[in-house]
């Protein structure tokens, strides 16, 4: 008969130790462990090996990369980004898990817990002069008001171009109501968010970290 608890004292585990037979069903887990410090041990001492479907999962369940498939042109300070977004889908890209939803660039996500956003802007100065370029994540926890979760810039002159990367941990309680998008910020307006369809410039990276 198998039961929980700790391994004996002075009893080190070793490879003869392990049972081969995996524990199933109920009889292995009619009570719960009461720590992570615990083992499944027979009456004779010997370690169990327990069935994996028995354990609860782990790792990234979620990851998404998004990206504009073409230049998003004219832009003025502040604007977001609304056009031609599409899941990447070239060099051997492979999300995981329930892919993210957009409409006129705001991101619902497919499942509540913690987030990891990953933002990339390429952007283009235009013929003004623009001492600075940058791009910001606003997100919303009521489906309604928006904040600048973040923002970066970085240094440029008429005719150039920029990278700016940007990070946001986001916490989604409800999927209704926690949404995000991106915009553009610069000194003067008429600035261009650059994208392709064959490869990625201006776009985004949606990772599940865990539970919320």
């Amino acid at each position: 008969m198998s039961y929980i608890g700790s391994k004996p004292a002075n009893k080190p585990v070793v490879a003869s130790d392990l049972d081969p037979a995996v524990i199933t069903g109920q009889t292995a887990l009619a009570v719960a462990p009461a720590d992570t410090d615990e083992f499944l041990i027979s009456d004779a001492g010997v370690l169990k090996r327990l069935d994996a479907s028995l354990v609860g999962g782990g790792g990234i369940t979620n990851a998404q990369q998004w990206r504009i498939n073409t230049n998003q042109t004219s832009m003025n300070n502040g604007a977001v980004i609304t056009d031609n977004w599409e899941v990447s889908d070239t060099s051997g890209y492979g999300g995981i898990g329930s892919a993210m939803s957009q409409s006129s660039g705001i991101f619902t996500f497919p499942s509540t817990g913690i987030w990891l956003i990953k933002f990339t802007y390429v952007g283009f100065g235009g013929d003004q002069t623009q001492d600075y370029i940058g791009a910001t994540t606003e997100s919303t926890t009521d489906n309604s008001t928006y904040i600048v979760a973040n923002e970066g810039y970085n240094n440029t002159n008429n005719n150039q171009y920029v990278v700016v990367n940007l990070n946001l941990i986001f916490d989604v309680t409800n999927t209704t109501t926690h949404k995000v998008k991106f915009s553009v910020t610069a000194q003067n307006n008429g600035i261009k968010a650059m994208g392709s369809t064959a490869k990625t410039l201006t776009g985004a990276v949606f990772t599940r970290l865990g539970d919320t």
